[in-house]
């Protein structure tokens, strides 16, 4: 299995990536990764470390953050983004990797990859931990202005991804809302309750913000807008606490293990958010991601190839019970 890795994508590239690469090879010794980026800056920081699995695919551009990303994708064809995913479309690679712009990933997949058939607009899920297991939240930002039907298509999407990458049989689906009862919510909540209600899938009902953390679902749904909304919050929540704590805790010793308490916390844990939908796999990470995050994404990307996860999503599709559901 080759993954296309995106070595110019985060805050510390290309040395956090080569780290988090090389450690994600220990994890797996069926993967090979290709490192796309500047050659020269990759060599550079490969230094002592073993080459065995490692590709270097030289990519001299890359995409800003403050670029409009589908005008820098069409603009810089030779960008680590564009040549990572352009990498997976023809075959070199079996997915990709970047902690790059979100917005040039995005539109580089959709452009390059396309959506599955049936798929009106794919979605960033992201894992969010819980007082139980994670939590898949979609959309995370790809889609700020969504339709009923649009959240309808993610409660599928991430039913699949449940199913396929956290092993849960029959994962259930809540609607991220401001109360329980249906007829909360504005007209796009109440809408896509009633859809809900009779898609087949295992759907809870509506999710409060306060049961996020609780872990009352598997996979939760909402437009892209709260959502980035809501992960912008999570993502902040651990170092509060661990700052909070240390703070309580200065001259004392009372056993409390801080690292367990971050580490189930830490978003870095769960490796990068995966945009469903597309015919591929990509899997998109902070720009602040340590290496830790880079080899767990690469891992989460190793999982859904050999789940066959897009196999999946494109079965389901062709047999009538995809996104949409003939809404």
């Amino acid at each position: 299995m080759r993954i296309a890795l995106d070595a110019m994508g985060s805050d510390g590239a290309p040395g956090t990536e080569i780290a988090g690469a090389v450690g994600a090879l220990e994890d797996d010794p069926d993967v090979s990764i290709v490192l796309v980026g500047d050659r020269e800056a990759i060599e550079a920081e490969l230094g002592a470390y073993p080459t065995d699995r490692i590709e270097i695919l030289d990519s001299p551009d890359r995409i800003g953050s403050g670029e409009a990303p589908a005008q820098a994708v069409r603009k810089k064809p030779r960008s680590s983004i564009v040549q990572g995913v352009r990498l997976q479309k023809e075959g070199g690679a079996d997915a990709f990797v970047s902690a790059g712009s979100t917005g040039a990933v995005m539109a580089a997949s959709l452009i390059l990859l396309r959506p599955l058939p049936g798929v009106a607009r794919p979605a960033v899920g992201t894992i969010l931990p819980t007082a139980e297991r994670p939590t898949l939240m979609l959309d995370a930002g790809a889609n700020v202005d969504s339709k009923p039907r649009h959240l309808l298509q993610f409660a599928r999407l991430g039913n699949i991804y449940a199913q396929d990458l956290m092993g849960v049989t029959t994962p259930r689906v809540g609607l991220l809302n401001i109360g329980e009862e249906p007829e909360k919510g504005n007209e796009l909540a109440q809408e896509t309750y009633r859809l809900l209600t009779r898609s087949g899938l295992n759907f809870v009902g509506n999710i409060e913000g306060r049961d996020m953390i609780r872990g009352r679902a598997d996979v939760v749904v909402c437009d892209g807008f709260v959502g980035n909304v809501l992960l912008k919050f999570y993502e902040s929540v651990a170092e509060f606490i661990i700052g909070l704590l240390n703070h309580q805790m200065e001259g004392k010793d009372h056993g409390l293990d801080l690292e367990g308490v971050f580490r189930v916390l830490d978003y870095s844990e769960y490796g990068g958010a995966p945009l469903l939908g597309v015919n591929g796999v990509t899997i998109i990470c902070h720009g602040q991601s340590p290496s830790k995050a880079i080899r767990n994404a690469l891992g989460v990307a190793a999982q859904a190839v050999r789940s066959s996860m897009v196999t999946h999503i494109a079965r389901e599709l062709a047999e009538g019970e995809g996104p949409g559901g003939g809404e």
